[in-house]
């Protein structure tokens, strides 16, 4: 298998504003750079003006956090992905709705990784804040959960 593309097209709505396609654009773009792609420099260089204040408590806090800890995690699991299965937009929130997987054999498979809920809140050209749900879905990723999940590596609350 290929690297997962995240294809806009395929969970766009006509009840979307232009608004709220802009903000859809953006957090894909985002998403399937750093998630997919791991082109941290990029991110960087596209989204380094956004306040991004991380409310998922196991990430340090704006843009600069999040950069090191999925390069982190990359570097560990060079093979992981994104799926993306839904898109919702409502306003300046965008959720999606995915799976995300450690191993290039593991995706598609609906046992293995995770099962993320992401929503970002933008503001124009900026990606404002963060907030995620992660279902580990195998003995692994329970076990990776449980041994990483409990530090605590910012101070902005979940909700």
């Amino acid at each position: 298998m290929t690297t997962p593309v995240i294809k806009l097209d395929d969970f766009k709505r006509d009840t979307w504003s232009e608004v709220e396609l802009n903000n859809a654009e953006m957090i894909v773009d985002f998403v399937q750079n750093i998630m997919n792609e791991h082109n941290f420099d990029y991110i960087h260089q596209q989204y380094s003006d956004s306040t991004y204040v991380q409310h998922s408590r196991g990430i340090p806090d704006h843009l600069a956090g999040v950069l090191n800890y999925i390069g982190n995690f990359v570097k560990r699991f060079p093979e992981f992905s994104y799926n993306v299965k839904n898109i919702y937009v409502d306003g300046d929130y965008v959720t999606l709705h995915s799976h995300a997987t450690i191993k290039k054999s593991h995706r598609g498979n609906d046992k293995k990784g995770l099962n993320i809920v992401d929503t970002w809140k933008i503001s124009g050209n900026n990606i404002e804040a963060h907030w995620d749900a992660i279902q580990p879905l195998d003995s692994f990723m329970r076990l990776y959960a449980f041994f990483t999940g409990g530090a605590i590596r910012n101070n902005n609350g979940v909700f």
